[in-house]
């Protein structure tokens, strides 16, 4: 095992093979835990123009359909997640197909980051292993990063001013201008849907063995907190692991175990070092070497 240091000497002395050192570590990790093990890496941190495909979308199912070939599913499936989140749509699809092969046990490892619909992936996860360092984010969800929980409470904003003084109409005027017919109705569509999405997913699975009124109390609490824009502040806010606690989720400390905080930080570091030196803006890789490997214009699966 290394740190971010010990893996660049690593990679240099084996003359640049990314892949043979992030393989390597992956298998490492899967031997550790006896489960199945798939990382799911988006390189935005590392592109200073990141494409669109960085982000969740549906072309991540043939990554993952790649990668989970062939697997022994009775051995359950340890997700390691770095991602900015994406588009819904993907990832309840995504989601979807996982549960279809391995109901619910499926353990979340959040390195770093897995903000937004990656929380969301998190969420439909038994456990959620996070270190001192990691963080998830809000589910809020936004369009063309516009946040609907802000353009409902402008709108809701310009409703009671206007009524309260009709003078303030051609202030709001050109503000609510700005956005297209039946827009305000897809934003609370919008939050609807991920709302219903975590719920389901958390009661289902973190929460499945809980009885029905604990479910709901905590489950409602969860929601309220990390899908409330008057909560959070910022669809970029950073849910540290003792506020997830705080909150209700499921949290298991890295630091608590060495071995596997040791495995899955070097995993970690080896994905970021790919994704910093090449060409490579997302990765979908599993413990026996098949990778999706995603570049600004080119797909390669490896085996």
């Amino acid at each position: 095992m290394g740190n971010w240091k010990e893996l660049g000497e690593e990679i240099h002395r084996l003359g640049s093979t990314q892949d043979i050192v992030r393989r390597d570590y992956l298998k490492k990790l899967h031997q550790l835990t006896g489960r199945n093990v798939i990382a799911y890496y988006s390189g935005w941190l590392q592109k200073q123009a990141a494409p669109p495909l960085i982000f969740i979308n549906d072309n991540d199912k043939n990554g993952f359909m790649s990668a989970l070939k062939g697997m022994d599913r009775s051995k359950g499936l340890d997700l390691i997640l770095h991602t900015p989140g994406g588009e819904t749509a993907a990832t309840e699809s995504l989601v979807d197909y996982l549960r279809s092969l391995f109901g619910t046990d499926i353990r979340a490892f959040v390195p770093q980051l897995a903000m937004s619909a990656g929380t969301m992936v998190a969420c439909a996860c038994k456990e959620i292993f996070m270190g001192k360092h990691s963080s998830l984010g809000p589910i809020d969800p936004q369009f063309n990063g516009i946040p609907c929980h802000g353009v409902i409470e402008e709108f809701a904003k310009a409703y009671a001013e206007i009524k309260s003084d009709p003078a303030k109409i051609p202030v709001w005027q050109p503000i609510i201008a700005k956005y297209p017919p039946a827009f305000i109705g897809e934003c609370q569509k919008a939050i609807t849907w991920s709302e219903y999405l975590v719920k389901k997913w958390l009661g289902t699975g973190m929460f499945v063995d809980f009885s029905e009124p604990q479910k709901v109390e905590i489950i409602n609490k969860i929601v309220n907190l990390i899908g409330s824009h008057d909560e959070t502040l910022s669809h970029s806010r950073h849910l540290t692991p003792d506020r997830c606690k705080e909150i209700g989720l499921r949290i298991s400390m890295l630091e608590d175990t060495q071995e596997i905080q040791d495995a899955v930080l070097t995993v970690h570091h080896a994905f970021i070092h790919t994704l910093s030196s090449t060409v490579a803006c997302k990765i979908i890789e599993n413990h026996n070497g098949v990778a999706f490997v995603q570049a600004q214009k080119t797909i390669n699966i490896v085996q």
